[in-house]
Formats: structure tokens, sequence, C-alpha cells
């Protein structure tokens, strides 16, 4: 009973039965009250024309002479039903018929004993002389009714009538009073009242079976127009609310119930076609976060992991429940880090780290809605571990010399530039070694090209191995070379480079041997403007070499020109 009176059908069963009982009680007390007037103004006439026929019954009992017998007519009307008090006062309050006052007078002036005295008189006051109700009746000469009494019960009414003189009262009572004297006639309005509480009975029985019967009537319109239409929209509903979007209502019944089925149709086509397209990208969206080769970790505003791809559990080598116990900012062990990421949103943070002996490329951002409000974070990993070694490749390519494995003429040019620069900014030592093979090209021509190959290969793996690591080896082109020595001087270039020249001679090349000659220059005793000109010593070096025999060391000094032997 309390889950119906708590549905939409049951309150509005309420409201309306509310109203029909306030409009049914209405008209009941209304009706109520009338029947009560009704009755009691019956009764009033009633007892009036009876008062009224009293009055005149009475006034025909004297005119008619029988003045002795009006007092035993006013006895006898005291037992009729309903009527409790009746009396005929004299203008000072007091009952008539109970003295001779009034016998007195009418023998004085007729001068005659016409009308016998009363052997027993007595004196019985009904109503005071300065009664106002009395005053009132003599003043207007009209009929005054009064109600009176406690309860409903013992309520009473009372008719206050005027006898009025007629000139056929002058003989015996003469013209000086126009009222001769009141009839007093009192009821009980017991019956009366017994008749109103019928009626309020039989109101309250019709006010029952009408709000009975109303919201019968009522109850079974509101259900079968009003309720039933919304409880398949409430069904529907619950059924969209459970996943099943293709749930349609149909359309009748009042307008505002057809509107709201219709917009309810509306609404559940358009979120159906939403719910599609929405599914149609989250399927996208899933299949590029599992097929994605980056680790991709998403958090919640609470900083709760709930989203793991595949390759972040491959990539940080942790799985999915690790990764959302450990939380968003320990996705790669270093809170701080990401912390600061996130409140720089990466400006001047590394976005490279070394984690678990892999090279990372690392991105997070916080992720807000329209209003600026944080709704998430979402770190993008890449495992670049690969990639820097094949750029690292690259990069040795793009610097290293096939044949010889030595650093190429451009990378030459980039490392003795910074080198010069630095040493000339601070003041330190550089020298570089110019060499090349004696007699090469008469030996190419000997023994071919695969031999002169092989000899240039020989020589770089005997650099590369001879100078320390701090040094640079490379090949300048064709047989010449270069090789680049920081922070050393003049002495220890010159002892280095002919290490290496007899270390070179001494090397069997598939049964050969061969020789270089070498030009050394060190910087400050040697200096240019450029990079260019300071190696252009060394070559300078070199050609001395060649010009005193090959097969030796040179050191530059003042007034080497380079022209010479080739």
């Amino acid at each position: 009973m309390i889950r119906f009176f708590s549905t939409i059908g049951g309150r509005m069963l309420i409201l309306v039965g509310g109203v029909i009982l306030l409009n049914v009680v209405t008209m009941v007390a209304f009706y109520t009250k009338s029947q009560e007037q009704s009755i009691l103004s019956q009764n009033e006439a009633n007892m009036g024309k009876m008062a009224e026929a009293v009055s005149h019954g009475l006034q025909s009992v004297m005119l008619g002479g029988y003045a002795d017998i009006a007092h035993a007519y006013a006895d006898g009307l005291k037992r009729v039903r309903d009527v409790e008090d009746f009396r005929i006062l004299r203008m000072d309050g007091n009952e008539a018929f109970q003295d001779n006052k009034t016998i007195h007078d009418v023998n004085t002036r007729m001068g005659s004993d016409e009308f016998q005295p009363r052997k027993e008189e007595r004196a019985v006051p009904v109503l005071a002389r300065d009664d106002a109700n009395l005053k009132k009746v003599l003043q207007d000469k009209k009929t005054s009714i009064l109600y009176h009494g406690g309860d409903n019960k013992e309520k009473k009414l009372t008719f206050l009538l005027p006898i009025l003189a007629e000139k056929s009262c002058y003989r015996c009572h003469g013209k000086e009073n126009p009222v001769r004297g009141i009839l007093k006639l009192t009821t009980s309005l017991a019956s009366v009242h017994e008749a109103i509480r019928a009626t309020r009975i039989q109101a309250t029985m019709i006010l029952a079976a009408s709000i009975l019967g109303s919201l019968l009537v009522v109850g079974f319109l509101i259900r079968y127009s009003l309720v039933r239409p919304i409880d398949r929209v409430t069904s529907a509903m619950a059924k969209v609310a459970q996943g099943d979007f293709s749930q349609q209502v149909p359309v009748m019944g009042m307008q505002e119930l057809e509107r709201m089925a219709s917009s309810f149709n509306v609404m559940t086509r358009e979120v159906l076609e939403g719910y599609s397209h929405l599914t149609e990208e989250q399927n996208k969206l899933t299949t590029i976060i599992l097929s994605a080769r980056e680790a991709i970790v998403v958090s919640n505003a609470a900083g709760v992991v709930v989203i793991v791809n595949p390759a972040a559990e491959r990539i940080l080598e942790k799985s999915d429940r690790e990764l959302i116990e450990g939380g968003f900012l320990a996705v790669v062990d270093d809170p701080a880090y990401v912390r600061a990421f996130l409140d720089k949103n990466g400006a001047d943070m590394p976005d490279t780290l070394v984690y678990k002996d892999r090279i990372l490329n690392f991105y997070a951002a916080t992720i807000q809605n329209k209003q600026g409000v944080t709704i998430g974070s979402a770190a993008l990993i890449r495992d670049i571990t690969e990639e820097k070694r094949l750029e690292e490749a690259l990069r040795l390519m793009s610097y290293t010399d096939k044949l010889t494995g030595l650093y190429n003429r451009r990378r030459l040019e980039e490392l003795l530039s910074g080198e010069y620069n630095r040493a000339r900014r601070y003041s330190l030592s550089l020298s570089v070694l110019f060499f090349d093979v004696d007699h090469f090209k008469k030996f190419n021509d000997t023994y071919g090209h695969d031999m002169g190959d092989k000899v240039l290969e020989v020589i770089g793996h005997v650099a590369k191995s001879h100078f320390r690591t701090m040094d640079y080896a490379c090949r300048y082109g064709g047989e010449e070379f270069c090789i680049i020595l920081p922070n050393t001087d003049e002495e220890g270039a010159f002892s280095s480079a002919d290490r290496f020249r007899e270390r070179l001679e001494n090397t069997d090349i598939s049964g050969m041997r061969v020789t270089c000659s070498i030009g050394v220059a060190t910087f400050p005793e040697a200096a240019g403007e450029k990079w260019d000109e300071f190696l252009k010593l060394a070559d300078n070096a070199l050609y001395e070499a060649k010009r005193q025999g090959r097969n030796r060391v040179v050191q530059w000094r003042a007034g080497m020109t380079g022209k010479g032997v080739q």
C-alpha cells in the first residue's frame, strides 16, 4: 500500500482525491447547512402559524364573552405535542387569568358584576416588567421570535405575539392600550434537531459514497489514460538504462503524453545512434591503444591508473596490476620526475631516460575539460633503444670511412675545427699528424687496386689500435690520413707518430710491407687563423719528410713551404 502511494498514480490519486474531497465536503456542508436552515425556517413558520391561530382562537373566545373559559383554553394548549409552555401574559409580564384585577376593571367599566371574581388569586410572574423582549413586543406591536436554551436536545423556540385591541374590545377594556396582552408560546426543538441529525447522516453517507465512487472512477481513468502510458515509458527507460537502446513506446493518449512518448522515441533513436557511434569510436580507440607499439598509461583525476595497454607491460616490464597499484607517478619508478614533468608540461625537462637497460622517450600531460578542471593524466612512452642504436650506427656511417673504419674527411673537419677553437680559447696543446703511404701509386699500379685497398684497410686497423681513445684517427682522402691528438705537445706528438711509423713498417700485409711519411704540427708552436691553416702546416711538414727520403717523422718548423717531392 505504501509503495502504491509512492508511485505517480498513487500520488495523483491522492491529489485528485483531495480536490474531490474538498469539493464534495464543501458541497455537502453547503447542502447540509441549507437543509438545516430550511428545517429551522420551516419549523419557525409552522410554529408561527400555530401561534397566530391560537391568538385568533383566544380572541374569538374572548369576544364571544367566554372569558371564563380562556384560561382553560390556554391550559389545554400546554398539552399539545412539542408545546412546552403556553401562557397569556399581561403587559407587566405576569400570567393572565390568575387574579381578579382584570375582572374588577371590566366590571367597573361596565357598571355591573357581569364577570364573577375568582375565589383564589395568585400572582405568576413570567417575564420581568423591564424584560427587553417584552418591551420590544409592546413597542413594535410585532411578534418576537427567540431561540434559547443549552445543547440541541434542550434548545427551545419561543414566540411572543402581541394581542392587539380591536373595536369590539373597547366596550370591556377601553381603548387606552392598543395591546391587551402577550401570547407566549415555547416549543422544543428536539424533533427539529433530530431531523437535522438525520439530514447530516444522510449527507455524510452521500459524501462517503460520492468520494469512494469518484476515487474509483478517477483511479481507473488515471490508471488507463496516464499511469499506463507513463509505465510504458518508465519501463522502456529502465531497459535503456540496462543498455537496450532499441526501445520505442506507442505514441497515444493525451497530447502531453504523446509529446512525451514522441520525445522519448526521438531520444532513444539519437542515443542509439550516438551510442553506436561512440561504440565505433571506442572500438577504434581500443584497437589503437591495444595495438600501439608505444606504452600508454592513463589515470583519472585522483591519480588512479585506469588504462594500461600491452605495450606498457612489455616496455616497462610490469604487469597491469603492478602499474595500477603503483599509481601514475610511479610509472617509471621516479615520482619526482613524473610530477615535475606534469607541473612544467614537459618544458625544460629531459624526455629521454634510461630505464631497465632501455632508452625510453617519455611524455606526460595533465588532461583538462573545457572548464579547466583536471580529469586525469596520460603518459606516452616509446622504447627508442633500437632507434638510438640505429641512429648511432647511421651517425657512425656518416662519419666513418667504409674502407678503413676511420673517421671520414667531413668528420675530420668538424673535429679539428672544434678542437682547434678549444685549444686557442683555453691555450691548450693540440697536435695533428698528417701522413700518407710511401710510393702508394707505384704500389697500386704493381699489385692492383684490391691490394691497395687491403693496405689502406690495415693502416686503418693499426691506427685505431695504436692511438689513444681520446685521439681521432681520420682518413683525409686516397692514401692520406690525419690523426688529431688533443692536449698533446710537440714531444708527445713526435714520439707517438714515430712509434706508429715503426709499427706500420713492421706490419705484414699479405707478405708485403709498407712505410709512411708523417708530418707533425703542434699548437701553439704552429698556428693559423683557422683550423685548415693549421692542418696545412702539418701537410707542409709531410712534404718535408718526403724530401728527406720518406719513412720518417718531421716536426713542422717555420720556413717549410710544402713544395717538393711528390
